[in-house]
C-alpha cells in the first residue's frame, strides 16, 4: 500500500523504520516515507518530516525545509508544529528571526 502511495501506509511504514519495529532501523527510509505522507497532507507526517529535516536525520539538515513542513502542519492546527515553528521564528532557524511571529505561533 505504501508503494502505491497511500498516505496512512506511508506514515505507518515511516514510523516502523524510525523505531526499528518490524524492520531494520533506517532513518533514510523513515524520512522518505514521512515525506510521501506529508506531501499528501498527513499532519503528523508533516511534523515528523520537519523534525527529521531540523535534526538532519535521514536527510541533510535543512532548517528552511523544516520550517516549511512545520508551517504546513501548524496550519492544520498541530500544536506541536506551532511550537516548533515558533521556535524557528524565535531563533531565526530557516527564516529571519521574528519575535512577534514566534509569539503568534506560541499563542
Amino acid at each position: 500500500a505504501a508503494e502505491q502511495g497511500l498516505a496512512l501506509a506511508c506514515f505507518n511504514l515511516a514510523a516502523m523504520y524510525a523505531s526499528g519495529r518490524g524492520v531494520p532501523h533506517d532513518s533514510t527510509e523513515a524520512a522518505r516515507y514521512y515525506r510521501l505522507a506529508a506531501e499528501q497532507g498527513d499532519v503528523q507526517a508533516q511534523l515528523n518530516y520537519g523534525i527529521l529535516c531540523e535534526r538532519g536525520k535521514g536527510v541533510p539538515q535543512d532548517f528552511g525545509k523544516a520550517v516549511r513542513y512545520f508551517d504546513l502542519a501548524a496550519e492544520q492546527s498541530s500544536a506541536r508544529a506551532q511550537v516548533n515553528y515558533g521556535l524557528c521564528c524565535e531563533h531565526g532557524m530557516g527564516l529571519p528571526q521574528d519575535m512577534g511571529e514566534a509569539a503568534r505561533y506560541y499563542r
